[in-house]
């Protein structure tokens, strides 16, 4: 089962799956985009379902888990991966409805998901549980991102105290930051009015630095749900380490310095009013470089 599964990292975590033999579940609010998804998988000859499903509540989520094991008997992976970001901006001036909608998907989202996946593993001592965390799973802080770092935050505690609690069980529970990948949930931005700044400028070189082909992080998925991880319950994995940011940066350098510097991707920025009125030299005071 993988929520979020109908573009990016999900649906690569999907293919990368299936690839290995799993029948799989693709979910995500929209039918029509999990529909096609899982409809492009079976072309390449995949066993997957695609099903729509608003994982913030808890009964749809539960229907999920029935449609699946109607379906294939039994669930052996759950993969919480549907995930929301805000809009860029400090988080006074994003608009309170966009910050609860992160709350209801990143966070409730994934306490349903675990909960539904555990009540189908605990009892018969099997299964694997993952769930993907993200930028602030560390604890850091992320200006102009609070909604998503403090989701992912959120996340990555209670994973780790899951896999404390059930440790014994005999069920697996791991956490996941795939890290930056070329996916529109990295290139299609969202931005409070005001606070664009050099954004549009930096993104290129962020992602040619740091940014994945989500193909790749999504191979990590497909090994933690294999019998490779057995035992190894609590494991949290990360796909970008401190050796591989600085190995992107010296790329970056050096590309600038023989003047070889690709162009990067596209990053299309889409503004939204403040929630605020903005103060006088707004980005100075809120943390955004003038």
């Amino acid at each position: 089962m993988i929520t979020g599964g109908s573009r990016g990292f999900g649906l690569a975590s999907a293919r990368a799956c299936a690839r290995e033999g799993a029948a799989v579940v693709i979910a995500a609010r929209g039918a029509e985009a999990v529909t096609q998804a899982a409809a492009a998988l079976q072309a390449e000859g995949l066993q997957v379902v695609g099903a729509a499903c608003d994982v913030s509540d808890i009964a749809q989520v539960e229907a999920l888990a029935q449609l699946a094991v109607e379906r294939f008997k039994r669930i052996d992976v759950w993969v919480n991966n549907a995930g929301r970001k805000a809009p860029y901006g400090p988080t006074a001036h994003v608009a309170a409805s966009a910050f609860m909608q992160v709350v209801q998907t990143n966070i409730i989202g994934a306490y349903n998901g675990s909960m539904v996946a555990l009540r189908h593993f605990l009892p018969v001592r099997r299964g694997k549980l993952i769930n993907i965390l993200g930028r602030g799973s560390n604890g850091e802080a992320s200006a102009n991102q609070n909604a998503m770092a403090a989701s992912k935050a959120w996340a990555a505690s209670f994973t780790r105290s899951l896999a404390r609690e059930y440790r014994d069980s005999g069920v697996g529970i791991y956490g996941f930051n795939p890290g930056m990948m070329t996916t529109d949930f990295l290139t299609d931005l969202v931005v409070v009015a005001g606070f664009e700044g050099r954004l549009k400028q930096v993104m290129p070189a962020i992602i040619r630095m740091w940014a994945k082909p989500p193909e790749i992080p999504a191979r990590r998925v497909a090994w933690l749900a294999s019998a490779a991880t057995d035992g190894k319950t609590g494991l949290e994995l990360r796909e970008m380490n401190a050796l591989g940011m600085a190995a992107g940066a010296l790329r970056e350098g050096w590309a600038r310095l023989t003047r070889r510097q690709p162009a990067g991707p596209e990053v299309k920025l889409a503004l939204v009013p403040a929630a605020l009125p903005l103060p006088p030299r707004h980005g100075a005071a809120l943390g955004e470089k003038e």
